[in-house]
């Protein structure tokens, strides 16, 4: 019995540290794809992305492929800084997927939250969608609501 105790705990530590280790490194991941945001390196950005990548920026048109992103960011020579100040990251049971959400910092537009998913490839973890978003305070959101009604009846 007491073989079964230990052999049960020692289960348990393992997959609880290979978890970690999994979080670890898709937050490895999120972190160098800022990274690379940043600094503008976009070969380093793309490579972080899976070839059926999409990218959803904040205005709800801007739903990109990686291909069509590529070819959108490729051509700039400066990048964009999102620091992230908080960080979830969760593991699908079988521990080839993960989803995750942050709140980021950035100079330009102050609080943004990034959520996505990864996938683990062949090659590690790559990033499949990531939804970058403007989180709305509840007492503005229907100054701000009424305002994007207005502007899409405009057009």
């Amino acid at each position: 019995m007491y073989r079964i105790v230990l052999f049960t705990a020692a289960l348990l530590f393992s997959t609880h540290l290979a978890a970690q280790l999994e979080e670890a490194a898709v937050a490895d991941v999120l972190d160098r794809y800022h990274q690379a945001a940043a600094s503008a390196d976009w070969d380093t950005y793309f490579d972080l992305l899976s070839e059926d990548a999409v990218f959803l920026g904040t205005d709800v048109s801007e739903r990109w492929p990686k291909a069509v992103f590529r070819e959108y960011a490729g051509g700039r020579s400066s990048g964009w800084t999102y620091t992230p100040r908080e960080r979830h990251i969760n593991l699908t049971p079988d521990g080839n997927s993960a989803w995750f959400d942050e709140v980021l910092d950035s100079q330009n537009y102050g609080t943004s939250r990034g959520t996505g998913v990864l996938i683990k490839t062949g090659s590690g973890w790559q990033i499949s969608q990531y939804h970058l978003t403007f989180p709305i305070p509840n007492a503005l959101s229907d100054k701000f609501t009424n305002e994007i009604k207005a502007w899409e009846a405009g057009q």
